[in-house]
């Protein structure tokens, strides 16, 4: 049975569930693939997190020196801003734990850690467990199973009182408190967030909303929140133990609302892969305007890729091999009648690597024949080829969906 919670303020007005009665396949069909977002209530119920990470409500300092003091970690400065980022600085955690113990709104900036890999540094270390409902991972699959980098973040900071006291009005309460800018996440890819404690406002706004805040060289604000008077904005306050499941393509702002620690993961499915495929493409034609100027010095299109990749986080290749690494494995767990068993013991179905492969041939169908693909270097040497693996797919399905 699944539980949706209507909560009457209008300025909570995206659907929530409850993690303990709302089944995969609900949110499956009623969010993801819809690409639609949506709060879960008690999704960090049993991690070690919120058992051993809090005290009282707020975050146990003395535990988390303890336990991950001698950690890096990077911290980012909230009101100096770089690019469409903020700038950042090394950190011991110990030593951010004491500048936020010590943290006075009136005389000092207000910093953030963020960007915490603390999972693939203590792989050992369950302080969580990934919900059922974002176990279909295709980025953090490809990128753990290889050894490599992930997007699974742990994000840490303290409250603003000054935010807290003007939260009611709607004229500048937005300048002098932590906010991520106002951004969409990384790879057009999915993300959720999880608080384990604090309270977070959101600022949420459907694929094409952003475009109204574009200023006339087509750059968006860093700080949306002085804009959204008018806009078709959705606007949220996620509490403890609460997750907020974030669709491609949505732009969001985020603002703490008090001493906040939240697990967050950027991700990639069957359901979003077709954003990201869009959204790869889109920046590389933005990379080959940026330099047309270059366009007939040799290897163009290889530095296309490079500065792709440094702009954008990915490139073509990059892809092909996420897309190559899901296919091949679950083509060999149909083949075999075997399992493939993903983060915390989930399963993947027949029918859920069904669609995965379904999802792949489409994108693929159109990524091989690509003009890159067709140029590129390296796809004509690569083994598979990106057209034989689509061949393969489309004969593979055939016999899967007998």
């Amino acid at each position: 049975m699944e539980l949706i919670i209507d909560l009457p303020e209008s300025k909570f007005n995206l659907p929530t569930l409850e993690a303990k009665t709302t089944c995969y396949n609900y949110f499956f069909q009623n969010f993801m693939n819809i690409n639609k977002p949506c709060i879960i209530r008690n999704i960090t119920d049993g991690w070690e997190s919120s058992k051993n990470w809090v005290k009282d409500g707020k975050p146990d300092f003395e535990y988390l020196t303890n336990k991950y003091g001698d950690c890096s970690v990077t911290v980012y400065k909230c009101n100096e801003k770089y690019f469409n980022s903020q700038k950042t600085f090394p950190s011991s955690f110990s030593d951010y734990i004491k500048y936020w113990k010590e943290f006075n709104r009136e005389t000092q900036t207000l910093n953030y850690l963020k960007d915490w890999h603390l999972k693939l540094q203590h792989p050992e270390d369950n302080f969580y467990n990934v919900p059922v409902f974002f176990a279909s991972d295709w980025l953090n699959e490809f990128l753990v199973d290889s050894q490599e980098d992930d997007y699974r973040f742990v994000y840490m900071g303290p409250q603003n009182t000054w935010l807290n006291e003007l939260f009611s009005e709607k004229v500048k309460i937005y300048i002098h408190c932590f906010r991520t800018p106002f951004h969409s996440d990384v790879f057009s890819s999915f993300s959720w967030s999880a608080n384990v404690c604090g309270q977070k406002r959101w600022l949420f706004f459907p694929p094409g909303e952003e475009n109204r805040f574009r200023d006339n060289l087509n750059n968006l604000p860093f700080d949306v929140g002085p804009h959204v008077e008018g806009s078709n904005c959705i606007e949220i306050i996620q509490n403890p133990g609460e997750a907020v499941f974030v669709p491609s393509c949505w732009y969001h702002q985020v603002y703490n609302l008090e001493d906040t620690i939240s697990i967050n993961h950027n991700w990639i499915n069957g359901c979003n892969i077709h954003f990201v495929w869009k959204a790869l493409r889109e920046n590389l034609l933005l990379v080959k305007k940026e330099i047309e100027d270059c366009k007939e010095m040799p290897n163009f299109i290889e530095h296309c890729q490079v500065m792709l990749k440094a702009s954008f986080g990915m490139d073509y290749l990059r892809f092909y091999d996420m897309l190559k690494y899901v296919a091949s494995k679950r083509i060999l767990a149909l083949r075999s009648k075997e399992k493939i068993t993903l983060f915390n013991g989930h399963i993947v179905g027949v029918n859920h690597m069904i669609f995965d492969l379904q999802a792949i041939q489409q994108v693929l169908s159109l990524f091989s024949i690509s003009e890159e693909v067709l140029r590129l270097e390296h796809f004509k040497n690569v083994n598979p080829s990106p057209v034989n693996l689509s061949e393969d797919l489309e004969k593979s399905l055939r016999g899967f969906c007998k």
